[in-house]
């Protein structure tokens, strides 16, 4: 009898502490990001998708697997409420009927399979010259005339407390004039700190050059002008260009120049003084050389919109940004709710390495060896100012 008795007070005293511990102590569900797929048309006869991601913060973006376009981005001003801070297309023909025109404006793609322009359209690798498409004046812009923006990537969902979608896509040998087959993964991930980040990697089995990016065109108070958003870009260098937005090969110091952002400074600024440089490029559209160790993440620039609040941080691996305005837009496009996007109604800021530089010794290598991985992070952080 005294042996039972022992046994119940074990076991109520078992009991007792687990009730303690799962009344008092146990972790509370936390909320997680969700993750959808619907159909977005199709092109050349291939399923094309929709994919919106949600954080557990309420953030939400919608991307295609047709080139890797962010249609949508809403995040919240500094009341709350939520908006759609990126250009784009309600539907998937808007893209079509635009992809092969002269003026691309390339909303919210995946650029590939090299961001930015090749001088003349031509480079060398272990002197054998590679001709491409000359798709900008003599140059060659953004992978082509077909760059990674004007294809379909195979995709899924990736399971995980942050919604995540997987980009993959294969450029053949000879692709737009580009050696090796090229295998790349883009991961793109609505993390629960508010920021769309992107994560490329890439294999090669011939000697090639690659260097992606990410080309939306952001606008945080979501519609109008962006000349009043206040800039900070981490550089005390840029690369000045020729007439036709080439790099001279030069690292010019921004002191003294419209170039100069270390200090938090107006779009519209500087904007119309009388520079060369701005004439060359119809305002910004130039890289800036980034103050930070070579292939570590670090922080590029930072956008602040007065009206609404927002703050939008730019941190990558790459060793440039090229900071965009809108300056070819034209009035021409009609976008999403029947917005018509004019001249200078948005930035873009695009990590990459520096323009031309598989013709440019001196700037960072490009070439990707078999063997070897090319990694870039991109990641686009939003927060919001509150009026002081």
């Amino acid at each position: 009898m005294q042996k039972i008795m022992n046994w119940m007070i074990i076991v109520v005293a078992v009991t007792s502490v687990a009730c303690f511990i799962g009344c008092t102590s146990a972790p509370q569900p936390q909320p997680s990001g969700t993750i959808s797929k619907e159909p977005f048309g199709t092109k050349e006869g291939i399923q094309v998708d929709l994919y919106t991601l949600r954080n557990a913060n309420g953030l939400e973006a919608k991307i295609t697997n047709y080139g890797g376009i962010v249609v949508s981005l809403k995040v919240p001003d500094r009341n709350g409420q939520l908006g759609d801070v990126v250009f784009g297309f309600d539907t998937l023909a808007g893209y079509l009927s635009n992809e092969y025109l002269k003026s691309n404006p390339y909303f919210g793609a995946l650029i590939g399979r090299y961001g930015n322009r090749i001088g003349k359209a031509r480079f060398k690798i272990a002197d054998r010259e590679y001709t491409l498409a000359a798709n900008n004046g003599p140059n060659h812009l953004h992978g082509g005339i077909k760059g990674f923006d004007k294809v379909v990537w195979e995709a899924k969902s990736l399971p995980g407390e942050e919604p995540a979608l997987e980009l993959r896509y294969t450029s053949k040998d000879g692709e737009e004039g580009y050696p090796g087959n090229l295998t790349v993964t883009a991961v793109c991930t609505l993390t629960n700190d508010n920021a769309l980040k992107l994560e490329f990697t890439a294999t090669t089995d011939k000697e090639t050059v690659v260097n992606l990016t990410h080309h939306s065109y952001f606008n945080l108070a979501g519609k109008g002008d962006i000349l009043n958003h206040e800039v900070m870009i981490n550089a005390d260098e840029f690369t000045p260009v020729d007439s036709t937005l080439i790099p001279t090969g030069e690292l010019r110091p921004v002191q003294g120049t419209p170039f100069d952002f270390r200090t938090p400074t107006t779009i519209g600024a500087r904007i119309n003084q009388d520079d060369e440089q701005l004439k060359f490029g119809k305002g910004y559209d130039h890289n800036w050389v980034i103050n930070k160790p070579m292939g570590q993440l670090g922080l590029m620039a930072r956008v602040y919109e007065p009206g609404t609040g927002r703050v939008l941080e730019v941190l990558s691996t790459e060793p440039g940004l090229q900071f965009y305005m809108g300056n070819f837009l034209d009035g021409t496009l009609k976008g999403k709710d029947g917005w018509v996007y004019q001249f200078r109604n948005g930035f873009c800021m695009e990590p990459q390495q520096y323009p031309d530089s598989p013709n440019k010794p001196n700037f960072p290598s490009v070439v990707l060896k078999p063997g070897q991985v090319y990694r870039n992070t991109i990641i686009y952080r939003f927060s919001t100012k509150q009026i002081p």
